[in-house]
């Protein structure tokens, strides 16, 4: 097989390519000017509610329940469902707390409301088995917090009188402190 020929005529010397050589000597080219292979994927940035926001946005959805008249616990966690507060009214229940950690995890780690999920994961659905997942907490009060598009955070509130109540709050709290969130 013949890659490159050279053809003599009088003194010049011409190099004559085969168009396999020329694609070839090109890829070698473009591989050798490109990034070490995976430098790039080696490392993941990504958002994060500081701790600050976190508070904030518990203590705005605690003050949306209270002058409601509900006596709830909210659980805010990060992008991954880690808890990073909790607070808690001083006449909600004992349950309140867990509870409100436990949607705040299903939204982050679902990436959806709880009461979506509610809504698809009925008896006989085809999602029906993520009720039972150890952990989840399927009932109204736990949305996702997002900034730019992109997941940073979920909250879950737990206490008022139904999730639909919870999820009041929640959204509430969330936009008290979207301004700080889009930037």
């Amino acid at each position: 097989m013949r890659y490159a020929s050279c053809e003599y005529i009088g003194d010049d010397r011409i190099f004559i390519m085969d168009v396999r050589y020329f694609v070839r000597a090109l890829a070698i080219i473009a591989f050798a000017s490109s990034k070490p292979a995976g430098a790039e994927d080696a490392l993941v940035n990504y958002k994060s509610l500081a701790p600050g926001i976190a508070l904030d946005l518990a203590q705005a959805a605690l003050g949306d329940c209270q002058r409601r008249g509900y006596q709830v616990a909210v659980a805010i966690v990060d992008r991954f469902g880690i808890i990073q507060v909790v607070l808690r009214h001083r006449y909600a229940g004992p349950n309140t707390p867990a509870t409100a950690s436990g949607k705040a995890w299903t939204a982050a780690t679902f990436r959806n409301s709880t009461s979506n999920l509610f809504a698809i994961s009925q008896p006989g659905m085809m999602q029906a088995g993520i009720r039972t997942l150890p952990g989840a907490v399927i009932i109204g009060g736990g949305l996702v917090v997002e900034s730019g598009g992109s997941l940073v955070g979920a909250i879950g509130v737990s206490g008022a009188p139904g999730g639909d109540a919870d999820e009041l709050c929640a959204k509430a709290g969330i936009e008290a402190i979207q301004g700080k969130l889009d930037f």
